[in-house]
């Protein structure tokens, strides 16, 4: 998954997460995207910082304010989900997350929590065991490193990112 800072044409900015950059392009050719803040459907992809890796021996990027970068990563096939422990803090430049967005991805992350067994490091091995039929497939969720995502990919395992914010306080 692909995560592109948008903007509108009312020149709101938000983040969007795409399976690819195709993806996208289609989606914003039919107007299917709108922003979250006016509801325009002229949307653009806004000027982004990439994401640095901290070397070699680190598989966690990082974004341009130094903070390790964080995704939900999950497999559609046996309905896994990897999470990362802790959601970093916005960078300065960001805007804040609308609080209808944020709630509806704590209750994502509340369903997930509800549903799945956590994996833990262990996320990788165990969607793989499962892809394989060499375990049971069941709803699990935990975290990987980019190496371990690639290695899934290569193996066939579907893995897409979705946002991960921290849980509600109620």
């Amino acid at each position: 998954m692909i995560l592109y800072r948008l903007r509108c044409e009312g020149e709101h900015e938000f983040e969007g997460w795409f399976p690819s950059s195709v993806s996208f392009e289609q989606q914003a050719e039919r107007g299917l995207l709108s922003c979250p803040q006016c509801g325009a459907h002229t949307i653009t992809r806004a000027l982004m910082a990439p994401a640095i890796r901290r070397g070699a021996a680190d598989g966690a990027p990082m974004d341009a304010t130094g903070d390790a970068a964080m995704g939900t990563t999950g497999t559609t096939g046996t309905g896994c989900v990897s999470t990362p422990p802790v959601t970093p803090a916005p960078a300065r430049d960001t805007v804040p997350v609308p609080d209808a967005a944020m709630a509806l991805l704590q209750k994502m992350r509340d369903v997930i929590e509800q549903h799945c067994v956590n994996a833990g490091p262990q996320f990788a091995a165990e969607a793989l065991k499962m892809h394989r039929g060499e375990k049971q497939a069941t709803g699990i969720y935990g975290s990987m490193t980019e190496d371990e995502r690639e290695m899934l990919d290569d193996e066939g395992v579907e893995v897409l990112t979705i946002p991960w914010v921290r849980p509600a306080d109620s």
